[in-house]
């Protein structure tokens, strides 16, 4: 059995009031390697720097081979780091920046060569000798630090996000030869990585991250294939997260339908976060599969397509666009014009109303005869906060104006049980020239509809994700216009190698095992 050699005993690391690490706890083996995963901020560096000795922990252990070592300071440490920008000496060349730690130990110098001849082999840098550092290569400068750290022989090797200066396809060769090289010296490695795919290929053991805990310890097929929880499913790979509910053991549903799975042990009818993996999902013809879905995108991704398919429908509702012509009011005699569009408005935004927001909804202005605008200077109405129809009157201080109507309506919200939301919009008014001069028509659509959707679990806001209308904006004329504001349906990322296209009505299966069953988190 594989012995312990770092046990991080409930460590906790504060900066002033903010708690970095919140009592970590972790074994690591003799030459294993692990490593640190989590987005910036995590405490991922923070814990490798208490290990290596440049920091100390606010409380806890850190032990190797059976003696705390928090106390022990670095340099007395049998680890070696190497960081993200390498450190080398510039005025050293590749052999002397290797051999630097071993002349400071004062060995006799065959030693010395033996030792940093065998790291340059070990690291493919035979040649390179008495090449100049800062002429190499990033890729080149990396083997050059790991070969520094190396030739001191410890117990445990440091890397602080390493690979994060080399260019994709560098880190992904040196992602094997780093591998290689922890399995040629045997020693422990410990890495720090926000990359999934560095922490995939080459850990014997990920530890995931999170605001300063830890999320899951685990194998990369383990941490892969049996995520904890939605952010350890998000965090590695691709993964489709669905909100269900356990019926039974073995039995999950979602989107009003019920699946076979493979999990048990959780509680009757617990609400659970579902995963499965794009790649997991397999394309069939319509009414063939378990589910069936609409294709909304097609991305080539080199060896597979990734295909987004729409399952369910989200929230929507539908209002009445009402398009009118500008009808300008033309004062002659004091050679101005003013324009004012109706609009509708929420009766519980009636106590709030000022004539600011009055103008805006209206999109009232007034401009004279060389299109310089002039200033609205009455604007007269009384709108009672119930439902009807009220007159309002702008006026500039030349006595030209313009009649429209408020009108205030009731909230009919479309409330959606299954997806637990709600979405509200309200019928609008608009001129041919506002639709033909929007840039972004969707958006304006969104503004002067009021349309919003939110959670009726948490009541937070939910984004209108789909306008559909059947004008042609270019050529819009006077007339009532339906408009459909919808929220995003279920939508399932695929993996696949057969060709999809956009709009194609599909079918989808998987196997019992492909689903993955998790515990909400919190």
């Amino acid at each position: 059995m594989p012995k312990k050699l770092i046990q991080v005993q409930n460590v906790v690391r504060t900066f002033g009031k903010q708690v970095v690490l919140k009592g970590i706890s972790l074994d690591i083996m003799e030459n294993e390697f692990v490593t640190l995963l989590g987005p910036s901020g995590c405490g991922k560096t923070t814990l490798l720097r208490i290990i290596a000795g440049f920091l100390e922990p606010s409380e806890g252990q850190v032990i190797m081979d059976g003696e705390d070592i928090a106390n022990v300071p670095a340099y007395k440490r049998d680890v070696n780091t190497v960081f993200q920008h390498y450190a080398l000496f510039p005025h050293l060349d590749v052999y002397n920046n290797i051999a630097f730690g071993l002349n400071i130990k004062k060995m006799p110098k065959d030693i010395i060569h033996q030792k940093v001849m065998r790291m340059i082999s070990l690291v493919g840098l035979e040649g390179f000798e008495h090449r100049d550092v800062t002429l190499m290569s990033g890729g080149q400068q990396q083997r050059v630090a790991i070969a520094r750290a190396l030739v001191n022989e410890p117990r445990v090797l440091l890397l602080d996000e390493s690979l994060s200066a080399l260019d994709k396809n560098l880190r992904k060769e040196m992602q094997l030869e780093l591998k290689e090289i922890q399995k040629q010296v045997g020693i422990t490695f410990i890495f720090v990585t926000h990359d999934q795919e560095e922490a995939l290929t080459m850990s014997d053991k990920i530890v995931v991250m999170k605001d300063g805990e830890i999320e899951q310890i685990g194998t990369p097929v383990q941490i892969y294939n049996e995520p904890v929880n939605k952010y350890c499913a998000r965090f590695i790979g691709d993964s489709n997260i669905i909100d269900g509910i356990m019926k039974q053991d073995r039995l999950v549903s979602f989107d009003d339908a019920d699946y076979e799975c493979v999990d048990y042990g959780f509680e009757k009818n617990e609400p659970v976060d579902i995963m499965i993996r794009p790649e997991d999902i397999d394309i069939v013809p319509r009414n063939k599969g378990l589910i069936n879905g609409e294709v909304k995108s097609v991305l080539f991704k080199g060896v597979h397509y990734e295909v987004i398919a729409e399952t369910s429908s989200g929230t929507s509702k539908t209002v009445t666009m009402h398009v009118t012509a500008e009808r300008d009011i033309v004062n002659e005699a004091a050679r101005e014009k003013i324009s004012a569009t109706s609009f509708s408005m929420d009766v519980e935004d009636v106590p709030t109303l000022t004539d600011g927001e009055v103008i805006a909804r209206a999109k009232a202005q007034a401009w004279n005869f060389k299109d310089e605008d002039v200033s609205i200077a009455r604007v007269s109405y009384d709108v009672k906060p119930e439902a009807g129809t009220y007159p309002c009157t702008f006026s500039t201080a030349a006595g030209t104006e313009i009649k429209i109507n408020i009108n205030v309506v009731l909230p009919k919200a479309v409330e959606d049980k299954q997806n637990e939301e709600s979405i509200q919009a309200f019928d609008f008014y608009c001129s041919v020239d506002d639709i033909k001069e929007s840039v972004a028509l969707d958006t304006d659509l969104i503004r002067w509809a009021d349309a919003y959707a939110w959670s009726t679990e948490d009541q937070s806001r939910i984004e209108i994700w789909d306008v559909k209308y059947d004008f042609d904006d270019e050529t819009i004329v006077e007339g009532d216009y339906p408009v459909t504001f919808s929220t995003q349906g279920r939508e399932l990322k695929i993996e696949t190698t057969d060709r999809i296209e956009e709009g194609q009505r599909i079918g989808l299966c998987w196997n019992p095992d492909d689903i993955h069953v998790m515990r909400k988190m919190g």
